[in-house]
């Protein structure tokens, strides 16, 4: 499975993104969807998932500001960030897990400063 995640950037605090993971294979068919960050030096963390019957779970730092969804015409997963926080910045990675088999993408770095 391929995944290539795109829409970092740099953004005020305060402002907003959307990322995107374009994945390969048939969206709906993977047990759940999500996203991971990473900021260097340090382990990659748990951001938000979204699983095949459409549940959603967000780590509590990011619950009420981003919300994780995905287009299964497109098989891309999305994940909308509102009111970034420099906290936020990191490298944000998305993931799809069938049975035991993970997959990741490449990361997009996304970036809060004034």
């Amino acid at each position: 499975v391929q995944l290539q995640a795109s829409g970092g950037g740099l953004v005020q605090p305060e402002g907003s993104l959307r990322l995107s993971c374009a994945v390969s294979e048939t969206i709906a068919s993977f047990r759940s969807i999500g996203w991971y960050r990473q900021v260097p030096g340090k382990q990659r963390d748990w951001v938000a998932t979204l699983t095949r019957d459409g549940s959603t779970n967000y780590a509590a730092s990011v619950r009420g500001r981003f919300t994780i969804s995905r287009d299964n015409a497109k098989n891309t997963l999305y994940l909308q960030m509102n009111s970034l926080k420099p906290e936020d910045t990191a490298v944000y990675y998305c993931n799809v897990v069938s049975g035991f088999n993970v997959d990741w993408g490449q990361g997009t770095q996304v970036t809060v400063s004034s």
